[in-house]
């Protein structure tokens, strides 16, 4: 039997599942760890607990399995974008804690952006829009305040990259500085017609060419993970950005197909084809995979506060001790928050408002309100935004018809339950949840050919439960309506 070891280095954990050729999970390991916060709306990571926490898990999930590396076909990477580190060629050493893709330090660059008339181009160029949210700001950053930075970098001795490149580079030894499509195409320099970094962009952020990785298919060669870390020589043949990843796990493959992963943030992504559609509701034209040189493309929608928020609920606030009380505190209550609202806007909001000073809001509380309000409030709040989304796709004239859902949140009954009834449409859960780690896998599988195509890769998807709405319309629309007063409150 043929094994993937698939590595899914995430905002708040590393995971590593190893699979077998039929889609089965037959192991997974996965390490919490913490993020740092310098300062307000700053959010970095030690590179090396993602190093270790990464490596620790690919060794765990093996062993759990009973395999060892030789058993292994393929290893599988998927990860946080945006996420930006550099590091010494020379030394493998970072020479900076990794700025997270939440940290709003750049948005008076990106203010400063807009002034200087860069909107159109960077649209049109690279499908994004101009925030701090992408990686570009975040480097130029770096090489402008962190010391003899930019002196190396153009001295031809600093490496630049997101997660998936530091891992590649550090699995094996420093041989291979690669990204794929997919990553690239959230850094802000990336252009996705012409499938190259941007000479124009990278002027304009003063980044020089030679800290960048060279970009390569989804499915693809990237070297051997060397045998000091898993005991012997593993190929890596698969790379993409998680959203990316979770929208071939969850066999999206043809126009129209969405899905929506509900992680540290919630990231709502529709297929379009090989027709790259620009948006006119402030949503994100993205490389969805790259096959053989050949690039689908997607729409995604981008919440940057989801299982984090709930995350807020257990550690600062105490109100649960796990993520799976919250679903019990929601039926306490029969789902009612009490018309209390909460806003998560922690680190700003992201699609369709991309209002990066904003801050979250809790209102509609009185002296009746109590904590499983609070709770509910949180969960309906995944819901409402998804919303917003599905409403932006609508608008863009890419109708969702029905959404198939993944992610940690979704194990959730009464949250699936009640997304179909806010978006009132059926919202399709599969039997495998992690489908972020079964995308890696299936295009690690792609690259050592070990499946021939795409179509053998959508046998392995199977749907667990359909949710269909059920809420009446009436007071569906009260709900969205008070919803979306609450965010006018908090973009004020």
């Amino acid at each position: 039997m043929s094994h993937i070891l698939a590595l899914d280095q995430g905002t708040s954990s590393s995971k590593a599942l190893v699979f077998s050729l039929t889609g089965k999970v037959l192991s997974s390991a996965q390490h919490e760890f913490d993020m740092i916060f310098p300062a307000d709306g700053w959010v970095e990571q030690d590179p090396e607990v993602i190093w270790r926490t990464t490596l620790l898990a690919a060794r765990e999930a093996l062993a759990a399995a009973e395999l060892s590396a030789q058993d292994v076909d393929a290893i599988g990477i998927t990860n946080q974008r945006e996420t930006t580190l550099v590091w010494d060629r020379a030394t493998g050493e970072c020479l900076h804690n990794a700025i997270v893709w939440q940290d709003r330090r750049t948005a008076e660059f990106c203010e400063q952006m807009h002034s200087d008339g860069m909107r159109q181009t960077v649209e049109r160029t690279t499908g994004l829009l101009i925030d701090p949210y992408f990686s570009a700001t975040k480097l130029a950053w770096l090489l402008d305040n962190v010391d003899g930075l930019r002196r190396k970098a153009e001295q031809g001795g600093l490496c630049f990259g997101t997660v998936d490149t530091y891992l590649i580079w550090r699995l094996t030894n420093g041989a291979v500085h690669a990204t794929d499509a997919t990553n690239a195409s959230r850094t802000l320099l990336y252009d996705i017609e012409a499938h190259a970094w941007s000479e124009e962009l990278l002027e304009y952020f003063k980044i020089p060419a030679g800290v960048l990785p060279e970009v390569r298919d989804s499915a693809a060669d990237y070297g051997h993970a060397d045998p000091q870390w898993l005991g012997a020589a593993v190929p890596i043949t698969g790379v993409a950005g998680d959203q990316q990843a979770a929208l071939v796990g969850q066999a999206c493959f043809h126009p129209g197909m969405t899905k929506s992963t509900y992680g540290t943030g919630c990231f709502a992504m529709i297929n379009t084809g090989d027709s790259l559609v620009r948006s006119h509701q402030r949503l994100l034209s993205t490389v969805a995979y790259q096959l053989q040189g050949r690039a689908t493309y997607a729409l995604e929608g981008s919440i940057f506060s989801a299982g984090i928020a709930v995350k807020w609920l257990r550690d600062e606030l105490s109100l649960v001790v796990s993520a799976e009380q919250t679903e019990e505190a929601a039926r306490r209550v029969n789902g009612d928050s009490g018309g209390v609202y909460l806003v998560p806007a922690f680190t700003g909001l992201g699609a369709p408002h991309w209002a990066a000073h904003a801050r979250a809001l809790i209102c509609g509380m009185t002296l009746a309100t109590n904590r499983d309000h609070l709770i509910t409030a949180t969960l309906q709040s995944v819901a409402f935004q998804t919303q917003d989304l599905i409403d932006a796709m609508a608008g863009d004239a890419a109708g969702v018809a029905q959404l198939r859902v993944d992610g940690g949140m979704v194990a959730n009954d009464w949250l699936c339950q009640f997304l179909a009834d806010v978006l009132r449409m059926p919202v399709e859960r599969p039997d495998i949840t992690e489908t972020t780690a079964l995308g890696a896998a299936m295009l690690a599988a792609l690259g050592a050919q070990r499946i021939p195509d795409l179509r053998e890769a959508a046998r392995l998807w199977t749907s667990e439960r359909v949710f269909e709405p059920v809420m009446q319309a009436s007071y569906r629309n009260e709900l969205v309506d008070g919803w979306r007063q609450a965010v006018e409150r908090a973009l004020r």
